[in-house]
């Protein structure tokens, strides 16, 4: 019963299989191959847009490139202050920026606050010299505590971030979590709501490791200086194909998507059975594949005596994150353990 994270569930076979049959005979390397040039028309298709793309085998890479191209060494990253980027990353950002400063912010349930918003580009001027200004507010979806971003609050958020000519990255490792949870398409939880830049992830919906960060029309001139620091940094794999292979078969026919329904369907009854149990409260709306919940000592130790693994949240609750191939018999064991 490991709900540790997604990161720790398997590869998807039909990705594995991709990669085999990538491996058949030769293809260009550092992302020139055919392979590459399909995903990257693949993600235009599915995002109604033209775009840019590149690969890279983690979250942080991802990130910490796309906002290195979107924020000067001398300005700063607006996020939440449960953000990945600024709470699990040891400084990436910070580091592939060459130095720009990462300003958190305040919100319930891992979402900024729109009030936290106007009074942090209130309290930092653009005009003022002696103090970095906001060049980029990263929002993730989901969210650090689990919860999505309605399309209308990612809306209020951007249009306020644009008022001030801020570029909007999104963190998407679980991209696909929220999007088949909002029930909308790719194109209205990215560019068509105000982003800039996207790190889709792969990795905890089924590859064995690969994001893609996007660039939408607004900031593809931006390409270029994307893949000299995609190099520089030693992360431009010279046999990228075997990332787009993943990247190819985890798109092709919605797989993205199925897999994703599969982790929250499970989440949404582990939270819903949990709430239910003596010694338990949710303490986050469960919107994709984690749940937050507050247990009682002897409820927590109940269940791991049972098998069941699961993260301590700094707040004191505990993450249970499922995956594609989480089981109906994985989730009953922890609700009988719960039970008692």
């Amino acid at each position: 019963m490991n709900f540790l994270s997604d990161t720790t569930a398997p590869a998807h076979p039909v990705l594995i299989e991709a990669i085999a049959r990538a491996n058949e005979g030769f293809a260009p390397s550092y992302g020139a191959d055919p392979l590459s040039a399909q995903v990257t028309q693949r993600l235009r298709d599915i995002f109604e847009t033209d775009l840019a793309v590149v690969l890279t085998v983690s979250g942080t890479a991802a990130n910490a490139l796309a906002l290195s191209v979107l924020c000067p060494c001398d300005a700063q990253v607006l996020c939440h202050d449960e953000a990945h980027i600024h709470r699990d990353e040891r400084g990436a950002p910070e580091f592939f920026t060459g130095g720009a400063k990462l300003l958190p912010l305040q919100g319930e349930h891992g979402k900024i606050d729109l009030q936290a918003l106007d009074s942090a580009l209130a309290q930092w001027p653009a005009d003022f010299v002696h103090a970095p200004p906001p060049a980029v507010l990263s929002l993730s979806q989901l969210n650090e505590a689990g919860c999505a971003y309605s399309l209308d609050e990612l809306h209020v958020l951007t249009s306020r971030a644009r008022e001030r000519g801020l570029f909007v990255h999104m963190d998407g490792a679980r991209f696909a979590s929220a999007l088949v949870s909002l029930g909308c398409t790719p194109a209205e939880m990215s560019w068509k709501a105000g982003v800039d830049a996207l790190c889709l992830g792969a990795t905890k919906t089924g590859a064995l490791g690969a994001e893609a960060v996007i660039l939408f029309p607004s900031v593809m001139d931006r390409l270029p200086a994307l893949q000299a620091r995609l190099k520089r940094s030693g992360h431009m794999a010279p046999k990228a194909r075997f990332m787009a292979a993943q990247m190819d078969a985890w798109l092709k026919g919605d797989l993205w998507l199925t897999l994703a329904r599969q982790a929250n369907a499970a989440a949404a009854r582990l939270a819903e059975r949990l709430a239910r149990a003596d010694g338990a409260e949710l303490a986050h709306p469960a919107d994709g594949n984690e749940v937050f919940v507050r247990l009682t000592p002897a409820l927590s130790q109940r269940l791991r005596d049972a098998g069941a693994q699961f993260y301590a949240w700094p707040d004191g609750s505990a993450r249970f994150v499922t995956s594609w191939c989480t089981t109906s018999e994985e989730i009953d064991a922890v609700l009988k353990a719960a039970r008692g």
